[in-house]
């Protein structure tokens, strides 16, 4: 059978788009890793919220080989998209004023934490509440998002302002309005989203860049190890041991 060229267009789209945040992105992880740094070294927590495909990102950095221990999933039950019924009850839930509050209330998260906040249009009212509260509450927040969105479309908050206007750090994921790199003849809708392994991609390279901070301030970076290697789940159990008081995902 002979190789696809829609896959290879998608694989080049997808690499294109990956160099350009590695090389326009740079300062902005570098400062994003920092400030986790920062958090570790003195005490602080590390949150990461997304809601619909968005979350996968968010996902991607808890619980997982490789990464920071101390990442916890700030969870919004029915955002995730896929855990409800229907599915678009969480597309509806990103838009309900006043949830944000509610869910940063009752959440652990506190003054000197930090929270990772992923939206890629950054349009609706549940990622821009999200933002706006933590900072009232003392907290360093990094969004990563499409600013092509703020550009091209409307906000669907109150204030009329999109999630990258109220971080301290925003990762741009250079992701086009509407999420679908490719267009091909006979295919009416355009399809291909690439956000997914952008985004996963500069949350890893931020990880990435705190453990190196934290590394050069002699500190060793509190990681995870695969609990398929030998060794694994006596790591992870020292680990979750030393700093249960940090990690949310355990009991």
């Amino acid at each position: 059978m002979s190789e696809s060229k829609l896959a290879g267009r998608f694989f080049d789209a997808a690499i294109g788009l990956l160099q350009r945040v590695r090389d326009e992105e740079s300062a902005n992880i570098a400062a994003a890793g920092t400030a986790m740094a920062d958090a570790v070294a003195d005490g602080g927590r590390l949150f990461a919220f997304g809601a619909g495909h968005s979350s996968l990102a968010a996902q991607d950095v808890v619980y997982r080989a490789g990464g920071l221990a101390l990442m916890n999933l700030l969870a919004v039950p029915g955002v995730v998209g896929v855990d409800v019924m229907p599915a678009t009850l969480g597309s509806a839930l990103e838009r309900v004023d006043g949830l944000a509050g509610a869910v940063l209330d009752s959440s652990p998260a506190a003054a000197g934490d930090v929270l990772v906040i992923i939206s890629l249009s950054g349009r609706n009212a549940l990622p821009v509440e999200m933002a706006m509260n933590a900072r009232a509450l003392g907290l360093t927040v990094i969004g990563v998002t499409s600013v092509a969105y703020a550009h091209e479309t409307r906000s669907r908050h109150t204030s009329g302002t999109f999630l990258k206007d109220h971080c301290d750090i925003v990762l741009d994921s250079k992701i086009a309005v509407g999420d679908a790199e490719l267009t091909h003849d006979g295919i009416e809708a355009p399809f291909a989203p690439a956000s997914t392994v952008v985004t996963s991609a500069l949350m890893q390279a931020t990880m990435a860049a705190a453990a190196e901070r934290l590394a050069e301030r002699g500190i060793e970076p509190p990681l995870l190890r695969s609990g398929n290697v030998d060794g694994g789940h006596e790591w992870n159990g020292r680990v979750m041991t030393e700093y249960r008081d940090r990690i949310f995902f355990r009991h």
